[in-house]
């Protein structure tokens, strides 16, 4: 299996960054989803290029890809949940989510990450789609023009209930945009489960040419919850082989398994999420066909 795994920190939030790194390098993850917290290289603190380089320091120690994760609940507003965003009423409110991706985007060169990770935001109450989208592409083109400066992607990621919900809105996006060479896609295989029309193989298959970051859990259709593998509907092995054969189209990102609201498991979590990964993926599948039958 050539699916280069990783596991996000917004599903270890009790465990120190030092130690959840080095969890899972003991696990034999290959990298790790890096969401910008409090808990967890706060964007927002004092000190943060020093801090950001004794992070890099330790994942290269420990041999770890990254990607920069964003979706951080209070780290603008301790009252409002990913407030302010993109599409807030208030120019200077979304400023300041533009501010700290561009800021995420710093954080990610120094890191040597792969990508850095997004997503629009709900469509506040009154506001027509027309001025959303407006809003949408206006907050984000500081943050494409630093992503391009730093030769670090940006990866929007189709959100249920957000205005940015499906791939076609990607690609509206996209359009709307110019088409910026910075500006990728962040594929949820859960998401697609919940909300997409195609099957997750179908959804990984078309997302291929922009996808520069994938979330993975299990879900089911219709709830957007997301959940340890084998408690949802997703049928695991096509989907692996999918995200394995995008190696053959040159994508180099990390596979992240996506647990936000299970930090109080995360350590077990973590371990059986790759043993499930490693089972189900398609280097195990071709050893089961190939292996010798008893005679």
């Amino acid at each position: 299996m050539t699916i280069r795994l990783g596991y996000g920190t917004n599903g270890l939030t009790d465990l120190r960054l030092g130690d959840a790194l080095g969890l899972l390098s003991d696990l034999g993850y290959d990298g790790v989803g890096l969401t910008l917290d409090h808990m967890h290289l706060d964007p927002m603190g004092p000190d943060l290029l020093v801090r950001t380089r004794r992070v890099a320091a330790r994942l290269q120690e420990l041999g770890l890809g990254v990607t920069v994760e964003t979706g951080a609940r209070y780290v603008l507003d301790p009252r409002r949940k990913h407030g302010p965003s993109l599409l807030d009423p208030d120019p200077e409110a979304r400023a300041a989510r533009t501010g700290l991706l561009v800021r995420a985007v710093d954080v990610a060169a120094e890191l040597g990450a792969h990508a850095v990770h997004c997503f629009s935001g709900v469509m506040p109450l009154g506001t027509d789609a027309g001025t959303g989208w407006d809003r949408l592409t206006g907050a984000l083109a500081p943050v494409i023009e630093a992503a391009g400066r730093a030769g670090v992607p940006l990866a929007i990621e189709p959100e249920p209930g957000h205005l940015l919900s499906h791939l076609s809105d990607f690609h509206h996006l996209r359009a709307l945009c110019g088409d910026p060479e910075p500006l990728g896609l962040t594929l949820d295989i859960g998401h697609c489960q919940c909300l997409e029309t195609d099957t997750p193989v179908d959804c990984v298959r078309e997302a291929a040419p922009w996808l520069r970051h994938v979330q993975i859990e299990d879900m089911r259709r219709g709830v957007h919850e997301h959940l340890p593998f084998g408690d949802g509907e997703i049928d695991f092995p096509p989907v692996l082989a999918a995200l394995d054969a995008l190696g053959d189209s040159g994508y180099q990102g990390l596979t992240v398994v996506e647990l936000p609201r299970h930090s109080h498991a995360g350590p077990e979590l973590a371990q059986s999420s790759i043993e499930f990964l490693r089972k189900h993926g398609p280097s195990a599948h071709s050893a089961r066909k190939g292996a010798t039958p008893c005679r």
